[in-house]
């Protein structure tokens, strides 16, 4: 029997199955998030740090965002006005393009570009700290990194993306009212009159309040697989890559969940 080629290691039964580490990966993230609202809130509070961590993920995210919430908003009402024309509805084009950048384009496309950016560059960067024992030095020196490093960074990016999202729909609707006017002539009284009267309270809330979530979830999953993150250089990428893979889709998912929350109450 030839024997087994070193790059072909054979299986060994002690491999976890893809379920296992599913649920371990699970229950270390709920007790990640439970030592979050355990130490968040106490003494001492990193104010200095907190607010450089705002700085980082609103303020320098700030470009991004308004560069593809303009262009998708100007997409969106080029292609959408000859479909209106047609059904001769060219004035529900503000209503139609401004309901959908506020409840679904607006936080969606702000949410996948604040964790495509902020998420990877958090993973990556408290993956190279720990992989470098930079955290076990502020450990042993008697700084708490976990309310340094994580707390900050969850808060900074809960506060920030929902701001995020407003300057993001600003934009889009900025974008669809270039749009409207490269083919037709419409006052800014008019366009904002139109979607102002459509809009109520209960379609604006439930988009404000899942960026808070949205936010959250992105910092929580961006520190938890920097924390953790081990073997070397390979575990920094693999760190800052699951980030983001992963802050991806819980934004999806906190949105379906969003969706059906304000379906069952009525508010959509």
């Amino acid at each position: 029997m030839l024997p087994t080629p070193p790059c072909c290691p054979l299986i060994s039964p002690a491999t976890p199955m893809p379920a296992s580490t599913f649920f371990t990966e699970f229950r270390a993230m709920t007790g990640f998030t439970g030592r979050f609202f355990r130490e968040g809130f106490r003494p001492r509070y990193e104010w200095l740090e907190l607010l450089n961590q705002c700085y980082a993920i609103g303020y320098q995210s700030l470009p991004l965002v308004g560069i593809t919430s303009f262009i998708m908003g100007l997409v969106l009402t080029l292609r959408l006005r000859p479909t209106m024309v047609q059904f001769g509805a060219t004035s529900w084009i503000p209503v139609m393009v401004g309901l959908t950048i506020i409840q679904e384009l607006g936080p969606i496309i702000t949410g996948l570009m604040v964790a495509g950016k902020v998420g990877s560059s958090i993973g990556a960067e408290l993956g190279s700290m720990r992989v470098s024992e930079q955290i076990d030095a502020m450990e042993v020196s008697g700084t708490n990194p976990f309310k340094y490093l994580v707390v900050t960074r969850i808060l900074a990016a809960t506060l920030m993306v929902p701001i995020l999202t407003l300057l993001a729909d600003a934009v889009g609707l900025g974008a669809c009212y270039l749009g409207i006017n490269l083919q037709g002539v419409t006052s800014v009284a008019l366009f904002t009159n139109n979607i102002l009267g459509r809009l109520t309270f209960g379609e604006v809330l439930p988009a404000v309040v899942k960026t808070f979530f949205f936010g959250f979830a992105i910092g929580l999953i961006g520190c938890y697989k920097g924390y953790h993150a081990s073997k070397g250089t390979q575990g920094v990428g693999v760190a800052a890559n699951s980030a983001v893979v992963l802050s991806s889709l819980m934004i999806f998912l906190l949105d379906l969940v969003a969706v059906g929350v304000s379906t069952a109450f009525g508010l959509i």
